[in-house]
């Protein structure tokens, strides 16, 4: 069976081949870096890790590139009300973004591009499309796309013009000449600080968002490419709008297969900075060690919801220790994946069905159950090789199991829920009884505004 995809622009699961036999070239959409990445970030880049893995081990060459937005409204603000400059900011999340990728064993792109080192390239596009009637000059200096000049805008949302145009919320701007238009360059403020504007034909400015991917992918790995990915939320107006500007700025498809990875969900509602209900990397890694929050994401299909719960957390740390424990009761020999073999072939196949990792994973527990029954040490180092496939399982098994149980986070949840509590109940030689008792066991909290988070103690 050959790999199928769900394609975002056709709306179907189809046969993958690149354009380029045996070379894979794929864009993801990274992050803008104003703040710490969240666990709906996490999910994005393990789902695409995990797809780069597969693509690898399935014999194709990769290369991988996942952007970096380091200039944009947010993080403009960010850095004034911080008192430091963009690049300081932006340098600053990027390392730790970093640091929260590599704990959860989330390989490192081939490019990472920074969107301020192509400009250049982004002028150039918006120079295209202005000459080709697609982009204009508004009176407020800002250069604009004429959305509706080009034709075929909203295949990829599956809306037609009308249809987006009756869901547009705001009025026709005096620099805009008709809503659905989109910014390709933005007009230097007076306001604004010197290192967020750059020279150009069009005057002092710096990009919009939307140009900013388009220029990039198409520096980077040509101007039609095989596999684009992103998280749902990307997919109008960003992905749409990065179609238009670039198909038509080149004349040709962009991205042949369009991916789209589901979000992480709190209480039903989607985990996003805007909402503030979020939890970022570094809070979850607190409670829980990196391997099982991979695991919690990786078990669930990369399109289909995700409810996020420390409940959840804890199962996925449980079923997790099964899979170790059959490969501490059986250390696994050192094997070379025969495909043949018939859980390998499983594996494959649900892999080769969209990235099917639930089935996937449910392999990996079939092979936990025979190599217990079997003491086979290849059994076991089969489970070992195929966990690596999806970035699982590669910790000494007994490493693993003892690493975790110094706390147990949901009965540390119970006592911060009793605290607050007795803190509510005004019976705070109560509250500060179960905060002694924690220190004791080991445990700071840390109340703020926003709740009470409990670490480790140094």
């Amino acid at each position: 069976m050959s790999l199928r995809i769900f394609n975002t622009l056709t709306r179907a699961v189809t046969g993958f081949a690149p354009a380029e036999p045996g070379h894979v070239r794929m864009y993801v959409c990274g992050m803008t870096v104003y703040d710490l990445c969240h666990l709906g970030h996490a999910r994005s880049m393990i789902a695409f890790d995990v797809v780069q893995r597969w693509l690898k081990a399935s014999g194709y060459k990769v290369t991988y590139v996942r952007n970096v937005t380091d200039i944009d409204d947010k993080i403009i603000r960010r850095a004034l009300d911080n008192g430091e400059t963009i690049r300081q900011l932006t340098d600053r999340m990027i390392e730790a973004l970093h640091q929260d990728a590599d704990a959860l064993g989330i390989e490192r792109p081939q490019f990472e591009p920074r969107a301020t080192d192509y400009v250049p390239q982004m002028l150039r596009m918006i120079g295209t499309l202005e000459q080709k009637g697609l982009a204009y000059r508004a009176d407020n200096g800002d250069v604009n796309y004429a959305v509706r000049k080009f034709e075929g805008y909203g295949k990829l949302s599956g809306k037609s013009l009308d249809e987006l145009h009756a869901g547009e919320r705001v009025a026709v701007e005096s620099d805009k000449k008709d809503p659905l238009d989109f910014v390709l360059w933005k007009s230097a403020k007076a306001s604004e600080p010197d290192d967020v504007k750059w020279d150009s034909p069009f005057g002092s400015g710096r990009p919009g968002w939307h140009i900013e991917c388009s220029a990039m992918a198409c520096e980077l790995l040509g101007q039609t490419f095989d596999i684009h990915g992103g998280g749902a939320d990307l997919q109008f107006p960003h992905h749409e709008n990065e179609i238009a500007q670039s198909e038509g700025a080149h004349g040709q498809p962009f991205a042949r297969f369009w991916m789209h990875n589901g979000f992480i969900n709190v209480d039903n509602e989607k985990m996003s900075k805007s909402l503030g209900n979020f939890f970022t990397i570094r809070d979850v890694l607190k409670a829980f060690d990196a391997e099982t929050v991979r695991f919690f994401i990786v078990r669930s299909h990369y399109r289909s919801p995700l409810n996020y719960s420390d409940v959840h957390l804890n199962d996925a740390r449980s079923a997790l220790k099964r899979l170790y424990t059959a490969l501490q009761a059986v250390p696994p020999a050192d094997v070379r994946i025969d495909w043949t073999d018939p859980a390998a072939a499983r594996f494959k196949a649900a892999m080769d069905e969209d990235f099917g990792t639930p089935e996937a994973v449910a392999v990996l527990f079939e092979l936990a159950s025979e190599v217990n029954r079997s003491g086979n040490a290849k059994r076991s180092g089969l489970l070992k090789a195929l966990g690596a496939l999806l970035g699982l399982l590669q910790t000494d098994p007994t490493v693993y199991l003892q690493s975790g149980d110094q706390f147990d986070a949901a009965a540390i949840q119970a006592q911060i829920q009793a605290r607050a509590d007795a803190k509510k109940a005004k019976n705070f030689a109560e509250a500060d009884r179960i905060r002694n008792e924690l220190l004791a066991q080991g445990i700071v909290l840390k109340d703020s505004a926003a709740g009470t988070t409990w670490e480790a103690a140094l």
